[in-house]
């Protein structure tokens, strides 16, 4: 019960579904917040059965772009040999439908979403176009109530693991790989790994070093031993670059050069 004088509490009701979300994200669940989470789950087949309704496309609108660049910011300033064509692949790759779809499966988002007769029937709360779209769309909302520092880290803390694994793998660049073959190529020995992990088992992190000719050239740390090798590697390539110049892509100068 309000006290005498004291202002009304005019936050729309909190669904319970969007409470659980709201409760999953780490957002508060109170006042602008409440009214942007839930505009950001209103598909236009909902809004389509109740007059002046306003969907989520808005607000998707905006969460792309909020989405694109704490993405790019991240790998800008984490990994600075990345060239503009490692970056824009390592970005395609997290921002692309099936990562947002399946982070947002893990959110359970689709328990909150609001979908129009048809489009429920059609199995719309599993739809990776929906998902990711809303996805996109609550990026955009808690940027909007919360500013940019709160959404930041909720989206690293949403596909930091993506980014991660984008950096590692095909989209981004196999460090590993160079370092074994730029060791080779200069006559110096193979790179020995070693990874210890800490932490509980639901959030353990991976640290690991690599040795080259005795010598620790690089340490890392990740969300599995991978990604962590990953990293090391990263450090002790561009040493290894560095101490021999060449052309920055694992070719250095023969000694006919």
């Amino acid at each position: 019960m309000a006290h005498p004088g004291s202002s009304p509490d005019l936050s729309p009701p909190l669904r319970p579904a969007v409470a659980a979300l709201a409760a999953r994200l780490g957002v508060e669940q109170s006042g602008e917040h409440v009214a942007k989470l839930d505009a950001a789950l209103a598909h236009r087949s909902w809004c389509s059965e109740r007059k002046g309704a306003s969907s989520n496309e808005r607000l998707e609108f905006l969460g792309d772009a909020v989405l694109e660049l704490v993405v790019t910011n991240h790998v800008f300033r984490n990994h600075p040999s990345f060239s503009e064509g490692d970056m824009a692949k390592i970005r395609a790759d997290v921002v692309s439908t099936a990562t947002l779809a399946r982070v947002a499966a893990e959110l359970r988002l689709g328990d909150a979403l609001l979908l129009g007769k048809g489009e429920e029937a059609s199995g719309g709360r599993q739809k990776a176009s929906i998902l990711a779209d809303a996805l996109e769309a609550v990026i955009g909302a808690v940027y909007l109530a919360a500013g940019w520092p709160v959404v930041a880290r909720m989206v690293l803390d949403l596909l930091g693991e993506a980014i991660d694994e984008a950096v590692a793998g095909p989209g981004g660049r196999d460090f590993k790989s160079q370092l074994q073959e730029l060791t080779t190529q200069r006559g110096i020995e193979v790179p020995r790994y070693r990874v210890h992990s800490s932490g509980p088992d639901h959030e353990r992190v991976f640290s690991a070093e690599v040795r080259v000719g005795g010598r620790v050239l690089g340490t890392g740390s990740g969300r599995s031993k991978k990604l962590a090798e990953q990293a090391a590697a990263e450090v002790a390539w561009g040493v290894v670059v560095d101490a021999q110049p060449g052309n920055g892509n694992g070719e250095t100068r023969g000694d006919d050069a």
